[in-house]
Order: C-alpha cells, then sequence, then structure tokens
C-alpha cells in the first residue's frame, strides 16, 4: 500500500478520533452526531455544482450507504451511553476490518495476500484486547459489548458499500459530496419531529464544537472513502481503525479515563499490523 495512502488513512484516523471524543463528551451523543451531520450536509450543498455528479450505478451504493450511516448513528450512541470511549471504541472499530475483509471478498471478488490478511487481523486483535485486558472492573459492560457488536457490523456494512459505490461513481469527490448532502436528512428529520426544541438549543449553544466536529468528521470519512477507490477496502478500514489508539489516548488524557499498561501492548500489536499492511499490502 502507498505511503501516501497509508499517510491519508491515519490522518483520518486521527479526526476520527477527535470527533468521536466531541460526541461522548457531549452529554447527548445523538444531538452532536446529527448536528455534525447538518454541517456536513450545509458544506456539501454549496459543492454539488462544482463536482462531478456521480454516475447512476454508484446511487444504489449511495443510497444503501445513507440508511445503514443513519442506524450506525443510533447504535453509536446507545454504545457511548453505555461505557467509556476507551472501552467500547476499540469494540466496534476493531472487529470491522476483519468483516470488512470478509465482505469484500465474497461479495466483491476483493481478496487479500496472506501477508495483507495478516496484517488486518494484527491491527483488529490489537484494538479488540485494548478494553478486553486489565483489572475486570475497567472492562465493557454486555450491554456496551452488545452495542459494540451491532455498531460492528454496521461499520462493515457501510464501508462495503461506500468501496462499492465510489468506483462505481466515477468521481471520488462527486460521490462523497452527494453521500453527505443526504446522509443528515434520516437522522436530522426525527430529531426536528421529536426533539426540535432540545436540539437547536443544543445547536445554538455549542457552536463551535459543532463546526470542528462536523468538518473532522467529514474530512475524516471522506478521505477514506477516497483511499477506497484506490486500495483494497480492508486495508484502508484496517488503518482507519487505528483512531482506536488516538481515542484512548484522547480518553484518557481529556476525559480522565484509566489507561493501563495494557494499552501499550495492544498499540504494539496494532503497529506492526499498520507496518505489515504498508509495506506487504500491495496497492
Amino acid at each position: 500500500m502507498s505511503l501516501f495512502l497509508v499517510c491519508l488513512v491515519l490522518a483520518a484516523a486521527v479526526l476520527h478520533a477527535s470527533w468521536n471524543a466531541l460526541a461522548k463528551s457531549a452529554g447527548s451523543p445523538a444531538y452532536a452526531i446529527a448536528a455534525y451531520r447538518l454541517v456536513a450536509s450545509v458544506i456539501s450543498c454549496g459543492l454539488i455544482f462544482i463536482v462531478p455528479f456521480p454516475a447512476p450505478e454508484s446511487w444504489p451504493y449511495l443510497a444503501g450507504s445513507v440508511i445503514v450511516h443513519n442506524v450506525y448513528y443510533v447504535t453509536l450512541a446507545m454504545s457511548y451511553r453505555s461505557g467509556d470511549l476507551s472501552l467500547v471504541y476499540p469494540i466496534f472499530r476493531g472487529l470491522a476490518p476483519v468483516l470488512v475483509a470478509i465482505s469484500a471478498a465474497v461479495f466483491f471478488g476483493e481478496h487479500l495476500t496472506p501477508a495483507a490478511l495478516f496484517g488486518v487481523v494484527l491491527v483488529s486483535t490489537g484494538l479488540v484486547i485494548l478494553p478486553l485486558l486489565g483489572a475486570r472492573a475497567n472492562r465493557p459492560t454486555k450491554t456496551a459489548l452488545k452495542w459494540g457488536l451491532a455498531t460492528s457490523a454496521l461499520i462493515a456494512f457501510y464501508t462495503v458499500l461506500d468501496g462499492a459505490g465510489v468506483r462505481a461513481s466515477g468521481t471520488e469527490f462527486g460521490y462523497i459530496t452527494w453521500l453527505f448532502v443526504f446522509e443528515v436528512l434520516p437522522i436530522g428529520i426525527w430529531l426536528l419531529c421529536r426533539e426540535r426544541s432540545r436540539w437547536l438549543t443544543y445547536l445554538g449553544e455549542n457552536k463551535g464544537t459543532v463546526l470542528f466536529g462536523g468538518i473532522a468528521s467529514s474530512l475524516a470519512y471522506g478521505m477514506v472513502i477516497y483511499a477506497m477507490s484506490f486500495g483494497a477496502m480492508a486495508l484502508v478500514s484496517s488503518l482507519r481503525e487505528t483512531s482506536v489508539i488516538f481515542a484512548a489516548i484522547i480518553g484518557t488524557v481529556f476525559l480522565r479515563e484509566p489507561f493501563g499498561k495494557q494499552r501499550i501492548f495492544a498499540a504494539s500489536v496494532v503497529a506492526l499490523g499498520v507496518v505489515t499492511i504498508r509495506y506487504f499490502g500491495g496497492s
């Protein structure tokens, strides 16, 4: 995998960890996530006139991604209500690369080399063991595990949909822009109908963090989709999920969540996986 794509996706991982930390600490993750998507949609509406229009073949994937993303936002919010960022985040991010690798191989014939697959497994292993080692009191609850597993499956689902969609679109930037235009509609309409005053109050009281979170989340996933138009979905997914390491650091430094020796070991396993993907992962 090229150094450019590796650096691009690792930068996306930092941004991804940042906006997830904001969503977790916002008090109401659902309000925060919807607000970030609203920012992305507003910005994207201004771009649809200057980016190429995606090919018709890509629209079923785009529509499916919008639906799956919105279900994912629900399970993501529930995950953050049931556990610390540094506990639940590794669960749903860690399992996704393996699920993406399986789905990409079964449905799109995208097979990894043995070395690349080993790198993916290393990354996922390091991420998943991050919250499972150490003191029992610091481990995730059964409720957190349940929502984390559901979220992981949805991450893999929308990743494969977008990987296939952007390749069929003929325009990376056009696909990304239209995805962001529509993504806010289901969750935004639901909140406007059910909790309009509270959500609007949240928007008014958190303008700065909403703007940053919206830009960070848009750049993070936009960079990932762009990378998937050139690199294997599973490899991009694995590199993206190194955001778990950054989230653990953010959760410890800014959210005062416990940090143990197991995170050093887990980070080492992840780093080995990243190196394997970089040098043996192919294009």
